[in-house]
């Protein structure tokens, strides 16, 4: 069962949300195959293991997109567009750590014409020990609960 997540016109400013997950081998090596990004960095143990990291990373856009499922999640039928997401690394994240990620609502822009509007949102991520791992603003065209209902035959 999809549960309606929430629409444009239920959200207030300082509204928050999130998503934990934890990553695993299979994010390290699924994240090469599907960016196309086989950097050693990444995928080869021995060479990682000589670097500043003492391991394998996660690449930086896999991150992202870990982050970017809460927005997913909490908008389930009612996001039409995530508009925009710019991210910071701060830190290293290896198979074993646990993601949490908390976004804020900042912004509320009304699209009357889209039936919706554009929130601007925030996001902090940090690992199981409460290190920063990343932080992300982004942008997210939502519809308003009407709208959302009318497409889902509600």
């Amino acid at each position: 069962m999809v549960f309606p997540g929430k629409a444009f016109d239920e959200l207030v400013i300082g509204e928050e949300f999130g998503h934990r997950q934890t990553v695993t081998e299979f994010h390290l090596i699924q994240g090469a195959g599907l960016i196309g990004d086989f950097n050693p960095l990444h995928v080869d143990e021995i060479y990682a293991r000589k670097t500043r990291f003492g391991g394998r990373i996660l690449h930086g856009a896999i991150t992202a997109s870990m982050m970017s499922a809460a927005i997913g999640l909490y908008f389930s039928g009612t996001a039409a567009a995530m508009l925009e997401q710019n991210n910071r690394y701060k830190a290293a994240v290896m198979a074993g750590d646990t993601l949490d990620t908390v976004w804020t609502v900042n912004g509320l822009l009304a699209k009357p014409k889209a039936k919706g509007g554009i929130i601007e949102v925030s996001a902090v991520c940090t690992n199981q020990v409460g290190e920063l791992v990343a932080e992300s603003d982004g942008k997210v065209l939502l519809m308003d609960r009407a709208e959302a209902d009318r497409l889902a035959g509600v």
